[in-house]
């Protein structure tokens, strides 16, 4: 089984979750690639089982480069293929996404744009909190991402008996 985890980051703490999850996979026996979006030449579906994607939430939403990879995504080569996704958000995304009872995580966006190609979520997305805009990441964050991976591995394995 192989895999890709795809993220963008602005200030370096979406790429620190998506390392601690392509690490995390790769101890528990799954191959990974793992790709800044901004890298990204071409990804086939015909060339992995998985799809991880991650970006940070920016006004509401995901990053412009998330969005436009998803938009090359192709339904033929990514059907019924598993997917996770997450993100990461300051407090004040959370606080603003309660109170306004709407949506405001890029990965649930994300989620969202792959649903609609047909693609299997096997997890609920990880919403990795940032401190301010610029971070760091929240303490607990980083056992929280491994956590995430540890059970998206016991996933992937079921998905494929």
């Amino acid at each position: 089984m192989k895999g890709t985890v795809v993220y963008d980051t602005s200030y370096g703490n979406t790429k620190t979750i998506a390392e601690t999850i392509a690490e995390t996979l790769k101890e528990s026996g799954i191959e990974v690639d793992l790709f800044g979006v901004k890298d990204i030449r071409k990804l086939s579906g015909k060339d992995y089982d998985f799809l991880v994607v991650g970006s940070p939430t920016r006004f509401g939403t995901m990053s412009f480069a998330i969005r436009g990879f998803l938009g090359k995504v192709k339904t033929e080569e990514w059907l019924n293929k598993p997917f996770a996704a997450f993100d990461t958000e300051n407090p004040e995304n959370i606080e603003k996404a309660q109170a306004e009872k709407k949506e405001w995580s890029a990965g649930e966006k994300i989620s969202d744009k792959l649903r609609d190609k047909k693609m299997n979520q096997l997890l609920p997305v990880l919403k990795a909190v940032v401190l301010g805009q610029k971070g760091p990441v929240k303490e607990g964050e980083i056992e929280r991402a491994k956590e995430y991976a540890r059970e998206l591995a016991i996933k992937l394995k079921e998905n494929t008996v």
